[in-house]
């Protein structure tokens, strides 16, 4: 009896690992014939009289060894993710470019196509490694679109990990045929992707051109929140992609600075944003699409791209209206995403130091794999003098940003993910914020006490409070939601509309999280079945309608929608995002205070 709940048990962990990993089906397989032969040569043995205690111990030897070689050899492959959801997709007419013919895939009920994986330039290795990206090649006969590029070079966990994460952490794990593969990663990385309608009517479609966040070390173009059929099917053109991201995307040097033609060095990631916006704006027609109509839009550190993209001299006239969820960069002194030369020079000595080369040039014989297990910190953008030629709030005060109306916001716990680990408690409370807010730390102690109530959908969950929840509401502040309110605040002086937002829908996936408003905005709600409610899906259908009405016209209003008040010197209120709709006071209007104090003593 214990052998047979010995057995049942291991195959249970084992099947469970496997899944898990997913490892390719023919893996199962070789585990049943692997346990049936287990259980058949056990009967066997003891019908013989043969079921010793030796026979025994090299019984179980040989199976657990056929168990761990067949889990070795049999792990998944890595290949590109098709375009569509859908199996065999049918195939859309065919698109001229200056590149050459392709098409795409359409999407199940053919109101959508896709097209995937469309070189925007040129693959970023070898020689190309650390510079400006290049012009694409173009190629002969039709390409086939079918399937998302490779995600860009980055730090990732093992499978299992990453399993376990959509099971504890986003509740959206599902057990199903056909996902025994990992995506494909790769330097040859930049690759754009058009979603567009199938009828697209006469008039060329406003174009919504996104950015992934990721803390510009992670992300990849084909993530399932961001994906862009929902949004095609309401009017738009949808664009997203990939771009290089950490020790590829922002390492900095001098010598790489002198061997550049344009003098640049350390926003390799942004330049190549750039030049995936510059494609748009020169290809976008062929897919029905108005240049003149293109909203850049992202969040988190894709916020902050959208943010320098806005100040950068290189984007002046490639897009029109812009959207920030999260992040910005307008500070006086940003709190991340943004880096001085000589800082970015610094860590780019880091890692230098740690290949144990003298140049940069050498760098590019390093295995990709290889360079990212640098310790050095790669995840900012750089004031360079070509991309970025000063602080973007310089250029805010000039007047000199180039978005003609901005829609941006936040969500209640921006910062609590990335403060798990942060031990806080009423003695170390004050010392926690000195490290961003320095001798301004025990105003805002005062502001936010360390037993303040922790934020909910209704701003208040436990009236009792903890140091970590106060410390979390301080700095979903900081580092999330000030910059919101700057950013405004100098749309506002220049007479440029602006809306912004305050989330706070609560669900069983990311919640009011950092980035849990995504699967609403841009309409991927029912990529997670049975996670979100009929209220979510009610809310996703309004945001997704004000965020393609302002990519239409710069306003979000429309018909049948909840009014959402302008941002002007006498209107401060926010839109807040939830069950219910309506304007609010910002809840961190005091916080703001305090931070503008530090902020103005960090450039007296």
């Amino acid at each position: 009896m214990l052998f047979y709940i010995g057995i049942i048990l291991i195959a249970a962990l084992y099947f469970a690992v496997l899944e898990l990993s997913k490892n390719i089906l023919i893996s199962f397989a070789i585990g049943i014939i692997a346990f049936a032969t287990m259980i058949g040569l056990r009967i066997y043995l003891k019908k013989k009289s043969l079921l010793t205690v030796r026979n025994r111990i090299l019984m179980w030897i040989a199976f657990l060894a056929v168990l761990y070689i067949n889990y070795a050899l049999t792990p998944p492959p890595y290949k590109n993710v098709p375009a569509v959801d859908n199996k065999n997709p049918d195939v859309t007419g065919v698109v001229s470019i200056a590149q050459g013919d392709l098409t795409g895939v359409y999407n199940e009920d053919h109101s959508v196509k896709v097209y995937a994986g469309i070189p925007y330039a040129k693959a970023p290795v070898g020689d190309l490694r650390f510079k400006e990206p290049q012009a694409p090649d173009s190629w002969e006969g039709v390409r086939a679109c079918d399937e998302f590029g490779p995600i860009a070079m980055q730090s990732r966990s093992s499978v299992i990990m990453d399993s376990l994460s959509h099971i504890l952490g986003w509740h959206d794990y599902q057990v199903k045929i056909g996902d025994e593969y990992l995506e494909a990663m790769s330097e040859d990385c930049l690759y754009l992707n058009v979603f567009a309608p199938e009828d697209a009517g006469d008039e060329p479609l406003p174009v919504i051109f996104y950015i992934h966040g990721g803390s510009l070390s992670t992300g990849h173009s084909s993530y399932t929140e961001y994906r862009g059929e929902d949004l095609a099917k309401r009017g738009v053109i949808f664009v997203n992609f990939a771009y290089r991201l950490g020790v590829f995307g922002y390492y900095t040097a001098d010598d790489l600075k002198a061997e550049s033609a344009n003098g640049t060095t350390g926003n390799y990631g942004l330049l190549d944003q750039i030049a995936a916006l510059q494609w748009v704006y020169d290809n976008i027609e062929a897919f029905g699409g108005d240049p003149e109509r293109i909203t850049i839009a992202g969040e988190s550190a894709g916020a902050s791209s959208v943010n320098a993209l806005c100040v950068s001299p290189l984007t002046k006239g490639l897009f029109t209206y812009a959207i920030a969820e999260s992040s910005g960069i307008v500070a006086y002194t940003p709190y991340h995403t943004l880096r001085t030369y000589d800082e970015a020079i610094e860590q780019g000595d880091i890692v230098r130091k740690e290949f144990n080369v003298s140049s940069s040039d050498e760098l590019r014989n390093i295995p990709a794999e290889e360079l990212l297990t640098t310790s050095s910190k790669q995840t900012s953008m750089t004031i360079d003098g070509y991309a970025l030629t000063e602080m973007p709030y310089l250029t805010y005060q000039k007047g000199e940003n180039h978005e003609q109306a901005l829609l941006n916001g936040f969500n209640v716990k921006e910062s609590d993910a990335f403060l798990l680990n942060t031990e806080a408690t009423s003695e170390n409370y004050v010392s926690l914020l000195e490290e961003d807010l320095g001798p301004y730390a025990s105003e805002m102690a005062k502001v936010v006490p360390a037993d303040s109530p922790q934020r909910d959908q209704h701003f208040i969950v436990d009236a009792m409070g903890d140091a970590k929840g106060a410390l979390n509401i301080c700095y979903s502040a900081l580092w999330f939601s000030y910059s919101h309110y700057v950013w405004n605040n100098y749309l506002i002086a220049q007479n440029v509309p602006c809306y912004e937002y305050y989330f706070s829908k609560t669900n069983d996936v990311l919640s009011n999280y950092h980035a849990g408003e995504l699967p609403y905005a841009y309409g991927n709600l029912w990529r997670h079945p049975g996670l979100y409610s009929e209220e979510d899906y009610e809310l996703s259908e309004i945001m997704q309608q004000y965020w393609v009405n302002f990519a239409k016209t710069g306003n979000p209003n429309g018909d049948g929608l909840p009014e959402w008040k302008m941002r002007t010197a006498d209107q401060d209120k926010l839109l807040q995002l939830d069950t219910e709709i309506k304007m609010i006071d910002d809840p961190n209007a005091e916080l703001y205070k305090i931070i503008d104090m530090y902020q103005e003593s960090t450039i007296s």
